[in-house]
């Protein structure tokens, strides 16, 4: 009987050894139930989920206000948002279709209590400014987008491993409470820029934490068993919501970077227009404005002729658009202490102004509703003038409050808030025929100066002159007119005769 040789056995290719030693050596180890009751202790709503989102969501907006970074991260801290945000991702990892809608609605009454909380504190607060820490939460980037997927990742791992710890850096990274409170701030400021900007930050940090959690939780084992066709649905699945993110934020990342490179160029192009001494002291550009408007100062010992127009066309080249370049030269130097210290706080006390004015326009444009370019004003004299949106449901009596907030944020200022053309009010009349509400008066004569229109004065009878005299001591076009009712006098607007 012949003997047949022993083959030896061949190695598994690799594409099979490592997923078997994965589940051998790597899932077996987890216990899939302790972390699963951990994960569920944190992802519903409870007493104690309610009060954090409150105190989180205000330590927040006041830290976006104070502009301190401090602050804002002692709100990051304690903010309950990554409990059912991971809960989600290991909902859509075991296709827990109950456990996802309970996520979900904990997450969404969590998110809308902090943003009405928030909006309801900058309404209270006489701080309405955007201010540095508030900007830089409403311009995401693809990088914001890297930033939570890495920390959703190591969030996950740490919750999966038992190293629930390195929760507290994860929130920090991922800032979720500090994007909603932006939110809240444009809700109230009715800035819809501010609010699209920060909400989009923390919708692309919300899905991307959960998307990434869900990942590691199938990795680690946590799930049902997919079939191929139903694992590679899942896999094209959550690769297009990564590219409808990367999409619009790489673009903004695109923008920042040219924006980025430009602030260089111009500093760049501008230094070469002065001797090796010179320094730029300041440069601003607005890339909002039409042409993009670029106003430098520069210390130079000697004044340099066309500097400005050989600049700006330089710069209008290199950028492809159109330029509005502001120059400020600065002499310093021997012999020019006294015209150094002059100039310097004539530029200053300009500078000053020129914050104050576009303070002055923001505050009347968010008031009014409108552009800021939608508002006049007169620098010489100290007077703004804005045209006020309709808004439903509000009388000339309100705009009257409107323009009276306005003044007392602006000492020393003219402020006019023009109303809509709304109805007038209707004045009661004493028995000598002169109106008897001082306050109706008061209203009806303001109205007619700030909209410029003629007034009829609808009354029973002739004899009432002493109606028609306060609109006369005013400058206001009123006459009488028989029509009304009633022993009193209904205003209206004279549209035409």
């Amino acid at each position: 009987m012949s003997m047949q040789e022993e083959r030896p056995v061949a190695d598994p290719p690799l594409w099979r050894a490592v997923p078997r030693w994965w589940r051998s050596h790597v899932i077996r180890e987890i216990d899939h139930q302790a972390v699963v009751e951990r994960v569920r202790e944190d992802d519903g709503w409870s007493p104690r989920y309610a009060f954090m989102i409150l105190m989180s969501a205000g330590i927040a907006v006041l830290g976006l206000l104070l502009s301190s970074p401090a602050v804002v991260i002692g709100a990051m801290l304690i903010s309950p948002l990554m409990g059912p945000i991971v809960g989600l991702g290991f909902a859509l990892a075991t296709v827990d279709s109950r456990e996802i809608r309970r996520t979900m609605s904990t997450l969404a009454a969590g998110a809308l209590i902090a943003v009405l909380f928030t909006a309801f504190i900058v309404l209270l607060s006489p701080l309405q400014t955007v201010t540095s820490e508030i900007a830089a939460r409403t311009r995401p980037n693809l990088f914001d987008l890297m930033v939570a997927l890495f920390s959703a990742l190591a969030g996950a791992y740490a919750m999966i491993r038992g190293k629930a710890g390195t929760i507290v850096g994860v929130a920090i990274a991922t800032a979720l409470m500090p994007p909603l409170a932006t939110v809240g701030f444009g809700v109230a400021t009715l800035n819809a820029t501010v609010a699209g900007g920060a909400f989009l930050l923390f919708f692309t940090n919300f899905v991307t934490i959960a998307l990434a959690a869900g990942i590691m939780a199938r990795l680690y084992g946590f799930g049902r068993a997919l079939s191929p066709r139903q694992s590679w649905m899942q896999t094209v699945f959550i690769g297009a919501i990564f590219v409808a993110l990367a999409v619009p934020l790489g673009l903004s990342l695109s923008q920042i970077a040219w924006e980025s490179n430009a602030a260089r160029e111009a500093r760049d192009v501008i230094r070469r227009e002065f001797a090796d001494d010179a320094r730029i002291s300041q440069l601003d550009l607005d890339f909002d404005a039409k042409p993009l408007s670029v106003t430098a100062s520069v210390l130079t010992s000697r004044y340099e002729r066309n500097a400005t127009a050989r600049a700006s066309r330089i710069l209008s080249d290199m950028m492809g658009r159109p330029v509005a370049l502001d120059i400020e030269q600065i002499r310093v130097g021997e012999g020019t202490d006294t015209e150094n210290a002059q100039l310097l706080a004539a530029q200053t006390a300009r500078r000053e102004v020129q914050g104050q004015v576009d303070r002055l326009t923001d505050r009347l444009a968010l008031i009014a509703g409108v552009d800021p370019d939608a508002v006049t004003v007169d620098t010489a004299r100290k007077r703004a003038v804005v045209r006020a949106r309709p808004l439903p449901e509000t009388g000339l009596a309100a705009y009257r409050v409107l323009e009276q907030r306005a003044s007392a944020m602006a000492p020393g200022w003219t402020i006019e808030i023009e109303p809509p053309v709304l109805p007038l009010p209707e004045l009661a009349l004493d028995d000598d025929g002169a109106p008897a509400s001082a306050e109706a008066l008061d209203l009806a004569l303001w109205a007619a100066q700030r909209i410029g229109l003629p007034i009829d004065l609808a009354v029973r009878g002739d004899e009432h002159d002493p109606l028609v005299k306060p609109f006369a001591d005013r400058g206001v076009d009123a006459r009488l007119v028989r029509g009304a009712s009633t022993d009193r006098a209904v205003l209206r607007w004279r549209v035409a005769d």
